[in-house]
């Protein structure tokens, strides 16, 4: 979605900063030409190095966002394919199954229908407006319930744009409570569909594609779909989905190399159940999924990692192949969660911000085989930092802890992966080199297979090579003509529609 809300002056502005910043790059261009008459042109990543600096001081934060948004990036290997979902994406995708007979119901007032004193917590809240359910489920309420929802495709106007608004996280007295408590749950019947996940999944590969994404590793469900008339499926049968929509010619037009995760909600009472069951799951179907990543509130201490030790150890006497990621320091307390979760076995740890409290797992993971995803917009809107001078991004990157950056719940945050390379530039003056690190990380640690993350490295290293040849030659062309602002970077840095 883009940001709607730009400053009247914004234009001439523009047109003003496009000048000035045509005036420097084009004198940059003639430096570099000189240069090169005179001997061999230096090495691309060499040049390119000096001429983001030079670039950095004297671009506008529009410039700045047009160039890191064509940039070459790698992969993103934090990403929740629900959360992931922009609300105006969610609405249209769920109008489009109707053609498979799915249809939507949403809860658009409360009639008092059921006794006071609900829980609120339960998956499907009674007290909540916006809570979608599936045609099948509708018909199963009795009428004074079914007198509180509308088909989804019959809303209009405000009732539209706040059905729109209850799926993401955009307003200033919003924060963690609402997107653990609110959120997922209304969502509710709509992620259910594994027609639609599959639509989501190649949307997604298509905006990251445009940014310049090469791979994604995204976490989807497998567990509790049906079909439109409410049967269930099957696990492998949501699989054979997920792998028919993935040979389509849009999907591979992406040019997103796509591998998939399975979540477990660590604190729930059965989750040592689940994990066996998803271990097996990504066993049997290793030529798509790759990985069990353990996700959930960490304040939630049901769900501390040494809870699955003896688990996991007891799978892996039987399993071969199967990654694992684990949510682990997204909280703004000291816990050991970060160093528990490698002993689990880990590869990857998701957030890691409260790592900088355990100075010892900090010396472990110092140029070590642990990556951490790092999610800087997810991190401020959830309120793990208050600010981006708490983060200890840049502590991690300068000190050798392999480090990369990815979107978490994009669709919720109303931002894409380009916001985040933005934050890590703004914030922590991020070098060329370092940038190219970030991306280089996502592959060097993707869980593809080794011949898939090498021909990644390899293409990775052609299109840094490319754009090179674009700054000596003609710098304007770097800046991305079809680069739009989301709400996140319209809050945050006033960088909205131009």
């Amino acid at each position: 979605m883009s940001a709607q809300h730009g400053t009247p002056s914004g234009a001439v502005k523009s047109s003003r900063s496009r000048y000035r910043a045509m005036t420097v790059l084009f004198a940059m261009a003639l430096l570099l030409f000189a240069g090169a008459a005179r001997s061999a042109l230096p090495p691309a990543s060499n040049d390119l190095a000096g001429w983001f600096e030079a670039f950095k001081r004297e671009a506008t934060d529009e410039e700045l966002y047009r160039f890191l948004y064509a940039m070459p990036k790698g992969g993103d290997l934090h990403n929740h394919l629900s959360g992931s979902i922009l609300s105006e994406w969610f609405y249209d995708l769920a109008l489009a199954q109707e053609s498979r007979g799915y249809r939507y119901y949403t809860r658009v007032k409360i009639n008092n229908c059921r006794p006071y004193g609900g829980n609120a917590f339960t998956e499907s809240p009674y007290l909540m407006l916006f809570v979608n359910v599936q045609e099948s489920r509708y018909r199963e309420l009795d009428d004074c319930e079914k007198s509180e929802y509308l088909p989804l495709g019959a809303l209009e106007g405000d009732q539209k744009a706040a059905w729109l608004d209850s799926l993401r996280l955009d307003k200033r007295h919003e924060g963690r409570d609402e997107f653990f408590q609110t959120h997922w749950q209304r969502m509710g019947d709509l992620y259910l569909n594994p027609y639609l996940a599959a639509d989501a999944l190649v949307l997604n590969m298509q905006k990251f594609g445009e940014e310049g994404l090469m791979y994604l590793e995204s976490m989807i469900g497998v567990l509790g779909f049906m079909e439109a008339d409410g049967s269930a499926l099957t696990p492998d049968a949501v699989a054979d989905i997920y792998r028919q929509r993935l040979r389509d010619p849009d999907a591979i037009a992406t040019g997103v190399e796509v591998r998939l995760q399975v979540a477990i909600l660590r604190f729930l009472p059965g989750a040592e159940k689940t994990l066996r069951f998803l271990y097996a799951f990504v066993a049997r179907n290793n030529d798509l999924f790759v990985a069990v990543n353990m996700v959930g509130r960490e304040d939630n201490d049901k769900g501390y990692p040494l809870r699955f030790l003896s688990t996991l150890r007891d799978l892996r006497r039987t399993h071969h192949g199967v990654r694992l990621s684990i949510h682990a320091g997204e909280v703004d307390e000291p816990n050991f969660h970060v160093r528990d979760t490698l002993l689990l076995g880990a590869d990857r740890i998701g957030h890691g911000v409260n790592l900088i409290t355990d100075p010892d797992t900090m010396r472990l993971m110092r140029h070590g085989p642990y990556l951490v995803e790092i999610n800087l917009v997810s991190n401020l809107l959830l309120e793990y930092v208050s600010d981006y001078s708490q983060h200890p991004f840049p502590e991690y990157l300068r000190t050798g802890i392999p480090v990369a950056l990815s979107t978490d719940d994009r669709g919720m945050w109303d931002s894409n992966l380009t916001d985040e390379f933005f934050v890590a530039v703004k914030e922590f003056n991020l070098s060329w080199p370092e940038l190219m690190t970030l991306s280089r990380n996502s592959l060097l640690h993707a869980f593809a297979p080794d011949s898939v993350k090498a021909d990644m490295l390899a293409r990775y290293a052609i299109r840094v090579d490319d754009l090179a040849r674009k700054v000596a030659t003609r710098p304007a062309a770097v800046l991305a003509d079809d680069a739009h602002s989301f709400g996140f970077t319209c809050d945050r840095y006033e960088l909205c529609e131009w």
